[in-house]
């Protein structure tokens, strides 16, 4: 029994795989992180051990405490993952806009759910606003920490093994990092550790063609859950950033079905747009590029939208 660890420390050490046949030819050649590998089928479980822990040693997050945090799910199914291991509350704000698979994972780790309604263009600026207001609101209560993820800086450092990762699978041959802006604390983590190891590599961000904000355009309602929250977050650090490319909705999905059907990977909207953009850089570099990207999450949280409906996936 010497070799056992405790249940958090399986979070993190995902395969690198690389993606065959989804770029066209003469590309570069394009590796995915299978960050479903992590506990609750997504790479946030990274950020909520990161900003939990630390919470922890400075205290604020007191012993007993409730932990408050607006989320689409996959944080909150993380935040509550490490609450339930470490004996915390939790309250979550999140909303039916979200898919049920993932409302559903945080209430099995034993979540509070508050649910704020959502209007019918989807994810938007003012949905993530009336979210942010909700949990602030809840915050307020005594022995509550607020995560705040998107101001939160303790959630970068939960990138930076990530990045470390990347480096040491790929021998420290790699020209591009391409990910997907929800927060961008993964986009910043990643980039903050390979480009310490190599300043060349290419950090390419990634956004919704729909509601394009941080390459100057408006924005607007689109359907890739996790990102694109209708404003530039404040944690977005361009001197970090190379290029930011845009997905739009309909390729995302189209992608994410693509690699299901016909190579066997099996993730959701924000990794189809990542693999989209990929393809792309890896157009632009040419067959001696190497390009690593993160399947984000599983498929499986998204069996209830029409992701994965049996109308939407090619036979």
């Amino acid at each position: 029994m010497d070799n056992t660890h405790n249940f958090l420390d399986s979070i993190g050490n995902t395969s690198l795989i690389a993606l065959e046949g989804v770029a066209p030819p003469n590309c570069g050649k394009i590796f995915a992180k299978l960050e479903w590998q992590n506990p609750t089928g997504s790479m946030k479980d990274r950020m909520a051990l990161a900003v939990i822990s630390r919470a922890e040693t400075d205290g604020r997050l007191p012993p007993g405490g409730t932990v408050v945090e607006y989320t689409g799910g996959s944080t909150g199914a993380s935040l509550a993952m490490v609450c339930a291991a470490k004996g915390y509350r939790i309250h979550v704000v999140s909303s039916k806009a979200f898919s049920q698979e993932k409302l559903d994972h945080m209430a099995a780790y034993g979540a509070k759910l508050t649910l704020v309604p959502c209007g019918p263009e989807g994810f938007n600026k003012q949905l993530f606003l009336d979210m942010i207001e909700a949990a602030r609101k809840l915050s307020l209560q005594p022995n509550t920490y607020w995560v705040n993820q998107l101001s939160n800086p303790d959630s970068i450092g939960g990138y930076f093994p990530l990045g470390e990762e990347i480096w040491k699978q790929t021998n420290g041959e790699v020209d591009a990092f391409v990910q997907s802006v929800g927060t961008a604390a993964s986009l910043n983590g990643v980039a903050t550790v390979l480009k310490r190891h190599n300043p060349r590599i290419k950090i390419i961000a990634v956004e919704p063609a729909e509601s394009a904000v941080l390459s100057g355009r408006a924005p607007g309602g689109h359907e890739i859950e996790g990102i694109g929250i209708g404003y530039t977050p404040p944690l977005w650090n361009p001197d970090l950033v190379d290029e930011v490319l845009s997905a739009r909705t309909d390729d995302a999905k189209d992608m994410a079905r693509h690699m299901a059907c016909k190579i066997g990977i099996f993730a959701g909207t924000s990794s189809g747009g990542n693999v989209h953009a990929a393809i792309r850089v890896a157009q632009k570099l040419g067959p001696s590029g190497r390009i690593v990207t993160l399947m984000v999450d599983s498929g499986l949280k998204y069996l209830s939208t029409d992701l994965y409906s049996n109308d939407s996936v090619p036979q």
